[in-house]
């Protein structure tokens, strides 16, 4: 990809090398447990320590947390090697194209496209849907409209999953977006109200023809990128159609030695993640995303 040189996103929120948000209540918790043999001893101490108790209590039953008024726990200064900040200025470059072309398509349909914004993280990060660790891959949160992205997923992608290149990292932070278009549609919305009260097989189901769709605009943002921003270079959709069939249900399942259950499926199969991700680059029209539709 062309990539070098171009509009970096406003949109990144850089938390790597930084502790959890929300967990510096341990400091005013470690300074109490140091001052409790005292409090232990002395009268006014176990004083200070029942009336603690009280308030604390109390406080609980009001929903505040007295252990996060504590203070924050003191910052870490992370350093990272000029490859991982290379790959940190390449995915802020690939969200400014996203925005640029989402805007575009949002104002032709006569509305307003609200861009999100894209978290870095490394191992663990705490988000409006809860903690998630970097196990997980690359996510998003309709909850705070973030997507979530440690950047160490790219080396899981080209190492263990065999699918390397940056048009592959491009369709993964693509993708995630795509879930972000959804949710400013109503969409996800539709579908978890859908799901709700349904067995596991209905659910899934839903999750699948839900992913193939983010998909599919992906493909729409890289057909733009393709024919208007001029990113792709030779070979660019090659490595992103590959990176969409190693991530198909059925090859991870393979892959982890296990049976394939199609009604496990949440993500759709290979082939399907390449067909609709096909779909989308070569229409370059959201109306040809319409998995919800479509026979599979």
């Amino acid at each position: 990809m062309d990539w070098r040189g171009r509009r970096q996103s406003r949109n990144i929120e850089d938390r790597r090398g930084q502790p959890l948000q929300g967990s510096g209540g341990g400091v005013g918790l470690l300074l109490l447990l140091r001052l409790l043999p005292w409090l232990l001893r002395s009268w006014p101490g176990r004083i200070v320590l029942l009336l603690g108790g009280v308030a604390f209590v109390g406080a609980r039953m009001l929903g505040i947390d007295l252990l996060q008024l504590s203070g924050p726990a003191p910052q870490q200064t992370a350093t990272f090697s000029a490859e991982e900040q290379q790959l940190a200025e390449f995915v802020s470059v690939v969200l400014a194209d996203t925005e640029q072309t989402w805007q575009g398509i949002f104002s032709e349909a006569g509305s307003r496209y609200e861009e999100p914004t894209l978290v870095l993280f490394s191992q663990r990060v705490a988000s409006a849907c809860g903690t998630a660790s970097s196990a997980v891959g690359p996510f998003y949160c309709p909850a705070d409209r973030k997507v979530y992205l440690d950047l160490s997923f790219f080396r899981d992608l080209d190492r263990q999953l065999g699918a390397p290149g940056d048009f592959a990292q491009a369709y993964v932070v693509a993708h995630e977006v795509g879930h972000h278009i959804q949710t400013l549609l109503g969409i996800s919305q539709k579908v978890r109200a859908t799901g709700q009260g349904k067995s596991a097989a209905v659910v899934n189901a839903l999750s699948v023809r839900q992913e193939l769709q983010a998909d599919c605009l992906a493909g729409v943002w890289g057909h733009a990128a393709h024919n208007y921003s001029q990113l792709l270079e030779p070979g660019d959709l090659e490595e992103a159609l590959q990176a969409a069939a190693a991530i198909g249900d059925d090859r991870l399942q393979r892959r982890s030695g296990g049976e394939v259950v199609p009604d496990s499926f949440t993500h759709g199969t290979s082939a399907q993640r390449v067909e609709w991700f096909r779909r989308g680059f070569e229409s370059g029209d959201m109306g040809q995303c319409d998995t919800f539709s479509a026979s599979l």
